[in-house]
């Protein structure tokens, strides 16, 4: 470089200054071939021209090949690290982001992804395989937090709900009435309850009461956008996430002990189970129960719905509510119907069991699935109360000109839209959802709505507005995949039941083609090898291989 000096020179003048003068050929290609192997060092300025790097250009250039030198050997060392069964080191602080969304042009993802091509597997389950995946159930939550929560399941600190809603709560009447709520044992957002009173006339009050946290929430603050943030609830085996932080739920939640603020809507039911009258109004509810489907169900159950017997709580207020759920089934046209046996199953995740087995990396985790047959008579109560207050309430919003998120069925699709049309699957012409404002933004919304229709004040949302449309999208796109990541960690937790259990064997019904049911458990799955066979067909299977990761089960047809 010293005899180059800062101007532009030929291959040919620096062959001559090097071989000497009149270098041949050959040798003036071998000079051209030696400055074009040398980037750093000489610039091609064009037409067999160079021109000497300035000597900081060149020191930085060195730097950096040097550089690259130490990352092209930290990265082997990972790659054999990784390949002899070990997590380097420095992959721990950041495991979460390299398994999650990964960035590809980082070292720690690159050395990865040799190591992963060379080990003829994928990065996904090389990390498993060195110990950066131990509990798989938490990968899948991970994952779905990347997604769908990126700032964390936590809130952001609110002033105290109890502080808001005081003052607007106080003057609200309170109900005389005695309501109860009729939940699962996990329930802990209660946003429906029920109450039954007998008129001097001789006649039935009804009174069906909504949790109502609109009334204390002010349109725009950070909680309502929270509402709209989230939009749902998040349901999983185990856990759930809340739509509304743990101090919002607790004010509104129907929760025994106390007058809480509700919606209530109440009919006058004759003896013959007709409807005489709705009213609505907006108050505060004594909830005195909080009723539990494991408590109640021995109890209140297909054989002793509706019949005399041995007295046990709530048996008159539970026999009349059952009989007059029954007459509303028969006004949509439903009794009638052929009932198939379908079974609902609930997932309980004991944790901290003491000598818990060990699978799939994790101890003291057992898991239980409890089946409950659909359709049963306090399932049946409360979806028909459910069905009737959704029903009314959207024809009361529809006639008064007011705007609402209805949710119609037609041609078997069921979608949500701001029109008051027909759901044919529930036989009623006009149905919201509005009875679940704790756990859903689309029926929060709704509340809001009919709040303000109940006061006589301007409804926070009109007709076509826009920020209405946007919310129905939002909320579907979000509920869809709630519900994906619900069904996801179900097929989870029903594999680790399998292996926890020890089931080798299980009986099988025949969906279509090779898809098939479990018996006890809600998974459905391919089993390859399987004739064809007429749906509802028994199969007996034999279990082979669970892989967690794809949440894949590998089955044999033991006999058909």
């Amino acid at each position: 470089m010293g005899c180059c000096g800062g101007d532009e020179l030929n291959f040919a003048a620096i062959a001559a200054e090097y071989f000497g003068k009149n270098p041949s050929l050959i040798q003036q290609a071998a000079a051209a071939i030696a400055l074009h192997a040398a980037p750093m060092y000489f610039y091609r300025k064009g037409r067999g021209n160079y021109k000497a790097a300035p000597e900081e250009n060149l020191k930085a250039a060195l730097a950096g090949l040097e550089r690259k030198q130490r990352e092209a050997e930290q990265m082997a060392a990972w790659q054999a690290e990784l390949l002899a069964g070990m997590l380097p080191e420095a992959f721990k602080p950041i495991l979460s982001k390299l398994i999650h969304r990964p960035d590809k042009n980082g070292l720690e993802y690159k050395a990865l992804a040799q190591a992963a091509e060379s080990a003829q597997t994928s990065t996904l389950r090389l990390l498993d395989k060195v110990g950066a995946i131990p509990n798989i159930a938490q990968y899948f939550l991970d994952g779905f937090l990347v997604e769908h929560f990126p700032k964390g399941r936590g809130f952001a600190e609110f002033e105290p709900v109890n502080a808001q809603t005081n003052i607007l709560l106080a003057d609200l009447p309170i109900a005389d009435v005695k309501a109860f709520s009729i939940d699962d044992a996990t329930t802990t957002e209660i946003d429906d309850a029920f109450s039954l009173q007998k008129l001097k006339n001789g006649n039935w009050q009804v009174g069906i009461h909504i949790a109502a946290p609109v009334l204390g929430i002010a349109p725009g603050s950070a909680l309502d956008q929270v509402v709209l943030d989230r939009l749902s609830t998040v349901y999983f085996p185990g856990d759930k996430i809340t739509m509304l932080p743990d101090d919002a739920v607790d004010v509104f939640t129907l929760e025994e002990g106390a007058a809480r603020p509700a919606v209530s809507m109440y009919l006058e039911v004759s003896l013959g189970f007709d409807i005489l009258s709705y009213r609505s109004v907006i108050e505060r509810v004594p909830v005195v129960a909080n009723l539990r489907h494991h408590d109640i169900e021995p109890y209140f159950n297909e054989e002793t719905a509706g019949q005399d017997g041995p007295d046990y709580p709530w048996k008159d207020e539970l026999n009349f509510l059952w009989h007059f759920a029954g007459a509303l089934e028969g006004r949509r046209g439903k009794a009638d119907q052929p009932q198939q046996t379908r079974m609902d199953y609930n997932f309980y995740i004991d944790r901290d069991v003491v000598d818990g087995d060990v699978i799939d990396g994790v101890a003291s985790e057992k898991v239980r699935i409890v089946p409950r047959k659909r359709g049963a008579p306090m399932d049946k109560l409360v979806a028909e109360l459910m069905i009737l207050v959704n029903s009314q309430w959207g024809k009361e919003l529809r006639d008064a000109q007011i705007a609402g998120i209805y949710r119609s069925q037609g041609g078997g699709r069921v979608r949500l839209s701001t029109q008051a049309t027909a759901h044919a699957g529930l036989g009623v012409e006009c149905y919201m959802w509005s009875s679940s404002p704790l756990r859903r933004a689309v029926d929060y919304i709704n509340q809001q709505q009919l709040v303000a229709m109940l006061r006589g004040e301007k409804p926070r949302y009109q007709k076509n507005d826009a920020e209405l449309f946007t919310a129905i999208s939002s909320f579907d796109a979000a509920y869809a995949a709630y519900a994906e990541f619900q069904d996801k960690m179900e097929r989870y937790w029903c594999l680790r039941f399998m292996e926890q259990e020890n089931l080798k064997d299980f009986n099988a019904q025949v969906i279509k083609e090779n898809l098939v049911r479990i018996d006890g458990m809600p998974l459905v799955l391919r089993v390859g090898g399987l004739p064809e066979l007429p749906a509802g067909t028994t199969v007996a299977l034999q279990r082979l291989n669970i892989d967690y990761l794809e949440l894949a089960v590998e089955m044999r047809v033991a006999r058909m």
